[in-house]
């Protein structure tokens, strides 16, 4: 079974910086859609950055573009996403997720699997 676990969140400062990650483990298949997606309270589940494991095309959300940047190490199966330049509004909820097929990148409905997610605050 796919399971995906986030680290690296918390409180932060607007102005300043985190880096997240999601540790994979379960896939058989070496190519696959890996992701994060925000939810703040009483908003809807959102894409930020997604990445095609094994091509290496990536996604961003327009409001991230430039701030944030999403990466993976191979050798350790972890997926990053680097966070620079916080906003209040960047206060979410953050979750990794994956899956073998999606027809858009930053769709989280199209998503199978989810990790339990990880707090951001930033004020």
């Amino acid at each position: 079974e796919v399971q995906l676990v986030e680290s690296g969140g918390g409180s932060v400062q607007a102005g300043g910086s985190l880096r997240l990650s999601c540790a994979a483990s379960g896939y058989t298949s070496s190519t696959y859609f890996m992701g994060w997606f925000c939810q703040a309270p009483g908003k809807e589940r959102e894409g930020v950055a997604t990445i095609y494991i094994g091509g290496g095309s990536t996604y961003y959300a327009d409001s991230v573009k430039g701030r944030f940047t999403i990466s993976q190490d191979i050798a350790k199966n972890t997926l990053y996403l680097r966070m620079n330049s916080l906003k209040p509004e960047d206060t979410a909820m953050y979750y990794c997720a994956a899956d073998l097929v999606v027809t858009g990148p930053l769709s989280p409905d199209e998503y199978k699997y989810w990790g339990q997610g990880t707090q951001v605050t930033v004020s």
